[in-house]
């Protein structure tokens, strides 16, 4: 239970309102604090474990989103943040943090925990979901701890874990305690991905292309930082959303893989060193189209320098295009321009991808707080499946391409074996 902020303090306390952005301002929180907050009848009460810094973490988005009312049936009632709220405190992004959860208990009420363990129990009749958005390797464990703090349905940011036999395993621990697990996969809802599976459908012969680009420089130094921070490879990183949904539209998984064919001409694997000074090997921009033994096709192509905008395309048996639609498209971006100005500095790609994740918190809660299905939500199987073709694909695509390919590199045509060289065009 909170305590009245004095009156006496109110002059102070508009000025500092005045000079906060948007986001960390409101009338509310100029006089008074609100009782700890507690969901309805109709919706779960929200744990998010691994919030981050502001404008800058993945949990983060997902709790402004919750405490702006733009997924109904989920009440954001307690934050674990283990290193805003540790040895992260006093560092880069602990201010920004602070700030933060002074408005969130302010205004609504969120209580905030330096661990799960420090979670109160979970009171009769309440439905707790767990949301883990902190690091993947961690995830086993939040996993464990968020079933012994009585969670009954756990929202899983992806890959979900470091490797497929923690998924299984994973897996196993949860339906021994009866406890549902819905990934985070939020492309598997995206409008671009439905539109172009709706016209595919009703154009036969047709063929499906998956295209994912982001905005890293074409530098040694912005792709070697790319390479160590995502050390588990770009198919286990930025392809994965692309592989979840061959894996739950497509029918792909390794037993049922007929044929990989790599797009020479596209792809490039480069060797570079990351900020630390060791190098990494890993794909900047690949191409491949799987068959399976099913009788379905489908390409998948990514590019971590291709920009800020991904597509799915439809094509004809010649590879003539027939459809294309973008995320984001111009509804999108219209949403994008608010956002910007309502986030300022925020990542880029929380605003092209604001309605998904919407859409999936949503449904993932009204699943723990009412038991109606989760339609298109990928399980913890779509991510054994995902991450086990990214297991199989990544040798035997750096095979395919093979030696004279790999190290060819997007900056400047240079070959990147020697970073230095690189570094140096």
């Amino acid at each position: 239970i909170f305590s009245r902020i004095n009156f006496h303090r109110s002059q102070e306390k508009r000025q500092r309102y005045k000079n906060k952005p948007t986001f960390l301002r409101s009338p509310s929180r100029l006089l008074t604090m609100v009782e700890a907050a507690t969901p309805s009848s109709s919706q779960a009460e929200v744990v998010l474990i691994g919030c981050g810094c502001p404008l800058r973490g993945m949990g983060w988005y997902h709790a402004v989103q919750m405490l702006g009312g733009e997924c109904p049936s989920a009440k954001l009632c307690h934050i674990v943040e283990p290193w805003f709220l540790g040895a992260g405190a006093s560092g880069p992004g602990g201010p920004e943090f602070a700030e933060f959860q002074k408005k969130s208990e302010e205004e609504h009420g969120v209580q905030f925990h330096k661990s799960v363990a420090d979670l109160p129990p979970v009171a009769e009749g309440v439905k707790r979901l767990a949301l883990i958005s902190g690091r993947t390797v961690d995830n086993p464990r939040l996993l464990t701890e968020a079933i012994a703090a009585g969670c009954s349905v756990v929202y899983l940011e992806k890959p979900g874990a470091p490797t497929v036999a923690e998924l299984e395993a994973m897996k196993k621990e949860a339906a021994d305690a009866n406890v549902a697990i819905c990934m985070g996969y939020n492309k598997n809802v995206c409008k671009y991905v439905r539109k172009a599976r709706e016209f595919a459908a009703s154009t036969p012969g047709s063929h499906v292309t998956f295209v994912s680009n982001n905005t890293y420089e074409p530098t040694a130094a912005s792709l070697g930082e790319c390479f160590e921070r995502n050390a588990e490879g770009m198919l286990k990183n930025m392809a994965i959303h692309e592989l979840a949904l061959l894996a739950s539209f497509y029918d792909v998984s390794v037993d049922n893989i007929e044929s990989v064919e790599a797009d020479k001409d596209f792809s490039s694997m480069q060797t570079l060193a990351g900020p630390s000074g060791k190098e990494w090997t890993d794909f900047d921009k690949i191409k491949f189209t799987i068959k399976t033994k099913t009788g379905k096709e489908v390409s998948v192509q990514a590019d971590r320098c291709g920009g800020d905008t991904s597509y799915a395309m439809v094509s004809d048996a010649d590879g003539i295009e027939l459809f294309r639609h973008s995320m984001p498209d111009e509804e999108d971006k219209a949403n994008v321009s608010v956002l910007e100005v309502k986030y300022p500095g925020a990542m880029p790609y929380f605003f092209s991808q604001d309605p998904d994740y919407i859409t999936v918190k949503e449904r993932v809660a009204k699943l723990c707080a009412t038991g109606e299905e989760a339609k298109e939500i990928a399980t913890i199987d779509i991510a054994i499946a995902a991450l086990s073709v990214a297991e199989y694909l990544t040798p035997v695509l750096r095979e395919k391409l093979g030696s004279e390919n790999a190290g060819s590199s997007k900056v400047e045509g240079v070959v990147a074996t020697d970073p230095a060289k690189v570094a140096s065009q």
